[in-house]
């Protein structure tokens, strides 16, 4: 691994222009992290350089600076991800997408739209406003990240249970390789089954495989009507059945979350806001999407019913459009009210089947050390995020060994270490309790075969290796 020198640096200025490099440490700041808590965040490594390309021509010559010289490229986009991928842990590059942030075209005909990289999430709802009868109904993260980033991450999200993860909105790519090569992938075809399906190992590897330049992204009719039921139940079990039979009635919410009481409560008042729900001990929210009036009522008197039947103690309904927007705050701040308390956080997923038993055994282990953990789970599809909780302030000392004990326990449910947020520098070494060698020596082969000098976002996944 080269360093990055002066006339590399020079190299980029003429690349992209002096105004869109950056060298110093105070403006750089802002770009050498991710939104992982500073308890586990890796150290980024401060003489790594800023650079902000504006199209795919100077990715693709910056990315065969990179390669000729090894020197190390990690992409950014809107820098929300939750395991660390965009952070530079080595001299590297950040390659910076802000600028590419064009909505190239919307073609209703074909029902996609085709994006630059640094479009965010905010923006696709934005445009989608201008176009009517036609959405993009998934959520997968927080609205500044950047559908590059999505797309990287295989972002999922609240509403996955109905609309799934990025992988099923996306139909086509532009990337660069780390050879500076561009390449298209997939397109505007609703089938096409010619040879290996490169896209989809690009989408999921964090940045590892290629450099991502355009994304041509699916959309679906619009969903006009809207409303979210809050019910509280006497257990999580009893709230799990009514999901599952909830689902299975054919009525798929768009979303469906469970979070502790106290979490619910704790984050209301943090935004100024207030929990309905008083009764019973576990509490879920269900937002229901559906195209026409008839449907939406009929979904939500069923979703009623089928909480009434499994014991709901309490039942709330938002249908206008700022009760729902009111809960739908607590929800989305709720990372921000527990993440002062919290030294470790995770994404486990195991089968929505097993949710209840699996949080049962959880609360198990965590009370084995003496200690509690806060829960948010997408109930209906089996996503789970808790926590280890500081003492004092610190770490605690068993953090290590009730981590193995956690993964250990949600493998034995046929689960994973991260349904949403990836593997990315985070969770590395955890990938390695969880993929046999055979899986391992695949990925890397893979790895190889797009980035033979390994250059490409180095220890993120995988083991870095070449580098020469």
């Amino acid at each position: 691994m080269n360093s990055i020198n002066k006339s590399i640096a020079e190299s980029l200025c003429r690349i992209v222009g002096e105004d869109f490099v950056i060298e110093d440490l105070d403006k750089k700041q802002s770009y050498l992290y991710d939104q992982v808590m500073e308890t586990v965040r890796p150290a980024a490594n401060e003489n790594s350089i800023v650079v902000k390309p504006s199209c795919t021509d100077e990715i693709s010559k910056i990315m065969r600076l990179a390669n000729d010289n090894a020197v190390p490229v990690v992409v950014r986009g809107g820098g929300t991800g939750l395991s660390g991928g965009a952070i530079p842990v080595r001299e590297s590059i950040v390659m910076s997408m802000e600028r590419l942030n064009n909505i190239l075209e919307v073609d209703r005909a074909n029902m996609v739209a085709v994006l630059e990289p640094g479009v965010t999430l905010a923006d696709i709802i934005e445009e989608m406003d201008n176009h009517q009868g036609i959405w993009f109904p998934a959520h997968p993260g927080d609205e500044g990240a950047h559908i590059g980033g999505m797309a990287a991450t295989n972002a999922g999200g609240s509403r996955a249970v109905k609309h799934g993860v990025m992988r099923k909105h996306i139909q086509g790519m532009e990337v660069v390789l780390a050879n500076g090569e561009v390449v298209n992938l997939g397109g505007k075809l609703v089938k096409d089954n010619a040879g290996y399906n490169l896209m989809n190992l690009i989408i999921g590897s964090d940045g590892t495989l290629a450099v991502i330049t355009k994304v041509i992204l699916r959309l679906y009719p619009e969903e006009k009507y809207s409303g979210t039921i809050i019910a509280s139940f006497e257990s999580l079990t009893d709230a799990s059945a009514a999901c599952l039979e909830i689902i299975a009635s054919g009525s798929v919410p768009l979303a469906v979350e469970y979070q502790d009481r106290d979490l619910w409560r704790g984050t209301a008042r943090m935004v100024g806001r207030k929990w309905q729900l008083e009764k019973g001990d576990a509490d879920i929210m269900i937002i229901v999407s559906e195209p026409d009036e008839e449907k939406f009522y009929s979904t939500c008197r069923r979703i009623y019913e089928v909480c009434k039947k499994n014991k709901a103690c309490e039942q709330y309904f938002a249908g206008k459009k700022s009760e729902q927007a009111d809960l739908l705050k607590i929800r989305s701040q709720m990372y921000e009210f527990s993440r002062q308390r919290t030294s470790h956080a995770f994404d486990m997923a195991v089968p929505v089947g097993q949710i209840a038993a699996f949080l049962g055994d959880l609360r198990k282990l965590f009370a084995k050390y003496d200690t509690t953990t806060n829960i948010t789970a997408h109930v209906a599809d089996g996503n789970i995020h808790n926590d280890i909780l500081l003492i004092n302030g610190k770490t605690a000392p068993y953090v290590e060994e009730l981590k193995t004990e956690m993964y250990a326990l949600c493998f034995s449910y046929g689960g994973t270490i991260t349904g949403e947020h990836g593997v990315g520098k985070l969770r590395r070494k955890d990938l390695t309790k969880q993929k046999s060698e055979t899986e391992l020596a695949l990925m890397r082969g893979i790895k190889h075969t797009f980035d033979p000098k390994g250059i490409l976002n180095p220890d993120t996944l995988l083991e870095s290796t070449c580098l020469v």
